[in-house]
């Protein structure tokens, strides 16, 4: 049994083809009980089956495998821990052929969020127990034995023993349901040929609205019991995301229904089970009376993004977990596709660069990782869910659909989604098929971009009419990589009309603009130059000084796109962090923005002044009020323009702006900003649908109560408690969590659910030692201490996470060194503060 241990993937001589399943959950005692007969195709000499097992108590008498010929016992039955794998060994070479294998297990209804697990949910007041599946990456071994990777697809005819009075879920329509007395057995329809990992059950007490697609296909949501009503804009978003994407992949939804249901206790966002797709409650429900515009825009992007995995990832399968991104990435993109052309006024499109900055952040560290990365062992599959595969991969899918052009693009897609419908594929198979239906180098082009890890900044000098371009890998660091791309640039001079557009195949190339520049200088006196136009490239550009002021100059003027005014400010930023440009020039071209009324750019202004603010205090503590104070005056003309009170007929998009800039004036303490957040607050605690505190606003208004609230002065924080423990929208709760953690009194704590932990952890400087104090968390002053703590506690799904979180800090020390020698800093921070806008 030894040649079975430790190995990445399960042996290739038994492959299965149907799973007859049957599980009784007891909701009471949280343990269930099951059967499973598997029929397999043994296709290799053996006396041997495996396949994974986990957390399973297996019932050694009841294992059988039984051929058109004989009935066969185990001689030995052992279940490997370490590997999760369930090796079955016979006294003799098992018939080539389809044959049935039989056991009988029990396990545990667990409450880690994986695997079969419970959930707990209040109605009248008792506390009760519902049971969910989540089985991806590998945890469908956690519920019934079975060859748990994608290639292994096979198709599951699912029967349940469950309470009469509770609703029972999965993959399928049921088909029948049978009670006895306190008991009813539901049998569901046989599903498609799939993997284990989208196999899904629930079983609880739920209510559900209901609608259909143009061509049949019922869609409902689940929710618990009086939320029905915070279920319809998902369901809504559902029908039409389902018609819009059966276009555009040119094939129907393969499935007769589609559920989705709203779980309380849920570790991912949501999880795309064929047919049931489960979703954390801020994921699919929205209140229109309590919601704010970010939630219902969350609640669309999610529900579009599962959907597209119907498709691909569903249908369409990645061979193995080497092209989770496969998956993940084109999900990713193609919900942003789905969400702008069923509300196209959310300029979506402009936020999607919020995604390729959170891969540029993560891929911007040493201990990134490719976006194919070798997984050797189940236990490091759950390392790949991150900014990588998701964010990184959404954006080198743009990239390519970019230069490709979206007609070629969507018309290889349908091709390749036809032809491995039901089956599975590799990075590669996509390539093929979109470099045949577009004839351009495509698997050349891309794999420098999956196959390696990193991406480049382009260096930009402007000299005797000729731009010089050089490429190097971008590290956060400032260390010097290795890396080399095929780099799709485009440029534009002076207008969106005069641009210029190749690949950067090589470490440098110097290009003549003396044609485009003489097109421009017609039109203005001061021309500037910008690469990467609307950023679709997945790189970062580093301008010399002559072409940076330039673009600020073009900022202050308005002749930037949005996207491109997002551009300029990021990679700057993260020049600033990487120590490649001063913090002065980083505030400087800050300053350029005091007019921005775009929500993404103005989004992402704010976000980096809170990381500004944070590092500038440990660096120069001194300089903290006046740095504060000059974000204080970058914001005061949006939030002028902006006001608290919603405007009639105004955009989605001026919510979402009022409150982030709300909320960041709060954050860095203006007087003016906390009292009216005050007032407000304490109108809500009188009446809570008063019109002085929308959901939009209500974030804003807790951070600022937050920044007065100290252990002895707690009336606002117990107050804020109280509306935390009364309300049952968890959108609701999540903002409550994330304002708390701006407290500038550390000692001010909260207990909360395991899945909400972390919104309490994005504290302030000062509520970083009780951070750590409670799960040892990485802050800057603690990166041995993290080291030391993890040495003897690392597990392989963390490796990769802690060695990128302890990288951060490093960054962090080496740039607050850096700008703790910056000569020219306090003169410029005084300077910039002292402006009025």
């Amino acid at each position: 049994m030894d040649q079975f241990r430790g190995q990445a993937r399960l042996p290739k001589f038994a492959i299965p083809k149907r799973y007859d399943i049957r599980l009784k959950p007891d909701l009471t005692a949280c343990t269930f009980a099951g059967f499973v007969a598997i029929d397999i195709d043994i296709v290799g000499n053996t006396n041997f089956i495996v396949l994974n097992a986990a957390d399973l108590f297996i019932n050694s008498a009841s294992v059988s495998y039984s051929s058109s010929s004989k009935v066969l016992q185990p001689v030995k039955v052992e279940l490997v821990e370490a590997d999760e794998i369930l090796v079955l060994e016979f006294a003799e070479t098992l018939p080539n052929g389809i044959g049935v294998l039989d056991i009988v297990f029990d396990g545990v209804l667990n409450d880690k969020m994986k695997g079969f697990y419970r959930s707990t949910y209040e109605l009248n007041g008792e506390k009760k127990n519902m049971a969910v599946t989540q089985f991806e990456p590998a945890d469908a071994r956690r519920c019934f034995p079975c060859w748990d990777e994608p290639a292994c697809k096979a198709t599951f005819k699912i029967t349940l023993d469950v309470p009469a009075e509770l609703v029972a879920l999965s993959n399928m329509p049921v088909i029948e349901e049978k009670v006895n007395g306190d008991l009813k057995t539901v049998s569901y329809q046989e599903t498609p040929i799939m993997s284990t990992y989208l196999v899904a059950v629930v079983v609880g007490l739920f209510d559900y609205v209901e609608d259909h697609t143009s061509d049949g296909v019922k869609v409902r949501v689940y929710c618990q019991v009086g939320k029905t009503k915070q279920g319809k804009f998902a369901l809504h978003v559902a029908v039409k995301t389902l018609e819009l994407f059966k276009g555009y992949f040119a094939v129907p939804y393969a499935l007769p229904k589609l559920d989705m249901i709203a779980i309380p206790d849920f570790a991912a966002g949501a999880m795309e089970n064929y047919g049931l797709v489960t979703y954390r409650e801020t994921a699919l429900l929205y209140d229109d009376q309590h919601s704010a515009a970010a939630n219902k825009q969350r609640v669309a992007t999610v529900v579009a993004h599962e959907l597209a995995h119907q498709w691909f990832g569903n249908l369409v399968t990645m061979e193995w977990w080497t092209h989770l991104w496969l998956n993940e990435g084109f999900a990713t993109w193609v919900s942003y596709l789905a969400t702008d052309s069923l509300f196209p006024d959310w300029n979506i499109w402009t936020q999607f660069l919020d995604e390729c900055t959170a891969g540029l952040k993560l891929d911007g560290l040493a201990e990134s990782h490719p976006i194919e990365v070798d997984i050797n062992h189940a236990s490091e599959i759950d390392e790949i869910f991150d900014a990588i595969s998701y964010r990184k991969g959404a954006s080198v899918i743009r990239m390519l659909q970019s230069y490709l052009g979206a007609e070629s693009f969507q018309r290889s897609l349908a091709s390749y989604i036809k032809k491995h419908a039901y089956s599975n594929a590799k990075t590669e198979d996509l390539w093929t098929a979109l470099e045949e239906g577009s004839g351009e180098p495509v698997n050349k082009l891309m794999n420098s971009w999956t196959r390696q890890q990193g991406y480049p900044v382009v260096s930009v000098k402007f000299k005797d009419q000729k731009l010089e371009f050089e490429q190097s890998q971008f590290l956060l660091s400032g260390a010097p990589g290795d890396g080399q791309w095929i780099v799709p640039i485009t440029l534009c001079c002076c207008s969106y009309d005069t641009h210029k557009s190749f690949l950067l195949q090589t470490k440098s190339e110097t290009h003549d603009v003396k044609e485009l520049l003489g097109a421009c200088q017609v039109v203005s006196g001061s021309s500037w130059i910008k690469v990467n136009v609307d950023q679709t490239g997945f790189y970062r550009v580093k301008y010399d000084e002559e072409l940076r002021a330039r673009l600020g100059y073009a900022i202050e003027k308005k002749y930037l796109t949005e996207t491109d005014r997002y551009g300029i400010l990021d990679d700057s930023f993260s020049l600033c962090m990487a120590r490649q440009q001063s913090l002065t020039s980083l505030l400087t071209l800050m300053g350029a923005y005091r007019e921005e009324l775009e929500y993404t750019v103005l989004s992402n202004l704010i976000d980096i002044s809170f990381k500004v603010g944070g590092i500038a205090a440990d660096a120069t503590p001194d300089l903290k009020d006046d740095i504060n104070q000059f974000f204080i005056n970058v914001l005061q003309f949006s939030a002028k323009k902006l006001g608290w009170d919603p405007k009639q007929g105004e955009s989605h998009l001026d919510a979402m702006c009022r409150g982030e800039v709300l909320t960041a004036l709060a954050y860095f303490r203006h007087d003016l900003t906390l009292d009216e957040a005050s007032k407000r607050f304490h109108a809500f605690l009188e009446d809570r649908n008063t019109p002085l505190l929308p959901p939009d606003m209500r974030k804003a208004a807790y951070v600022a109560v937050m920044q007065r609230v100290s252990t002895s002065n707690r009336s606002d924080y117990d107050s804020l408690l109280q509306v935390y423990r009364e309300t049952d929208l968890s959108q609701e709760k999540t903002r409550i969590l994330g304002s708390i953690a701006s407290c500038p009194d550390p000692d001010i704590v909260l207990e909360v659910r395991s899945q909400d932990a972390v919104f309490g952890l994005a504290v302030r400087k000062e509520g970083r030692e009780t951070a750590w104090a409670w799960l040892k968390f990485a802050s800057f002053e603690k990166a041995k201490e993290v080291e030391e703590f993890f040495a003897g506690r690392t597990k392989p799904a963390i490796v990769r996470t802690l060695k990128q979180s302890i990288e951060r800090v490093h960054i962090n020390a080496n740039w607050v060194q850096t700008i703790q020698k910056e000569t020219q800093l306090a003169g410029a921070v005084k300077e910039l503060a002292s402006r009025k806008y």
